[in-house]
């Protein structure tokens, strides 16, 4: 198909797993009522970001993929003939847990899953207590709308994922996040639309929003939200979600568009691979 309906969801931790998955299969249901064909949920979307605290008690939220949530997840996408994008806690085996996305087709069917490659370990952002990096590497699934790939938050600051996910065939890369105030405001408005031009696909890049003080108090950070689609010509499609506000977008998307700014700026027949030893240089 050429025209997609992209939805993606943003909220802060509701305060127990079963009601955030509860929340999200409403949102997915109210996404569909709405057109949408393919839904990506929120980064870690069950839990609370976890990753403000160093502390083994989260390690419960881990499980396998595919898994009791995917499961779940998968009977709704059959149920409303979508796509699902679903970032979910990885167990792989005891003491191996990943940050991971699994991708279910319209059909209920687990295409696979994408693990999230770099690891920040920051203040409020401990993520290597909680995550072992990817090593999948950048997966693109053939679904029913199209070519999905999946690149989680912090890898949005490596262009090396985006240009692989790009050499695959991606025609829409999903981009969770749980980003906060700072310096990565900026950032946001940019590197989002800055990897679909360089890369001529769609990136449907969403954001926890508000703070989630009912798991962490005063430690809690503000997510901002602001959600959004983005052409391979760097425009946006539509609007930008809301900095404040839960909830949910659906965006309209044209598949070939990506043919047309493709033969307008010949990125890929001009790249030069022979030149970028450099990269690979440990």
């Amino acid at each position: 198909m050429s025209v997609v309906q992209v939805a993606l969801t943003q909220t802060p931790w509701t305060g127990d797993k079963e009601s955030m998955i509860a929340l999200h299969e409403d949102y997915a249901r109210k996404a569909a009522a709405d057109g949408a064909q393919v839904v990506g949920f929120q980064e870690l979307f069950y839990g609370p970001y976890f990753g403000i605290t160093q502390d083994p008690k989260y390690y419960a939220y881990a499980e396998s993929v595919p898994g009791p949530t995917v499961e779940r997840l998968a009977s709704l996408a059959k149920e409303l003939g979508i796509v699902m994008v679903l970032p979910v806690y990885e167990e792989e085996a005891p003491g191996i847990l990943y940050n991971t996305a699994a991708v279910v087709d319209a059909d209920g069917s687990y295409l696979g899953k994408y693990r999230k490659h770099h690891l920040p370990h920051l203040p409020k952002f401990w993520e290597k207590f909680y995550f072992r990096p990817g090593n999948l590497g950048y997966p693109v699934f053939d679904t029913a709308v199209g070519k999905v790939g999946v690149n989680i938050c912090y890898d949005r600051h490596f262009p090396e994922g985006w240009r692989v996910l790009g050499l695959h065939g991606a025609e829409i890369v999903f981009n969770p996040n749980a980003s906060a105030p700072g310096i990565s405001n900026k950032l946001w408005q940019i590197e989002q639309p800055a990897a679909a031009i360089a890369n001529g696909y769609f990136v449907a890049t969403n954001n926890r929003v508000g703070a989630e003080t009912n798991e962490y108090g005063e430690d809690a950070v503000a997510f901002y939200g602001s959600s959004y689609v983005v052409g391979p010509d760097g425009n946006h499609v539509g609007e930008v979600a809301s900095s404040t506000e839960a909830g949910y977008i659906v965006r309209e998307v044209d598949l070939d568009q990506i043919r047309t700014v493709r033969e307008r700026w010949q990125f890929y027949r001009d790249r030069r691979p022979d030149a970028y030893g450099p990269i690979t240089a440990p």
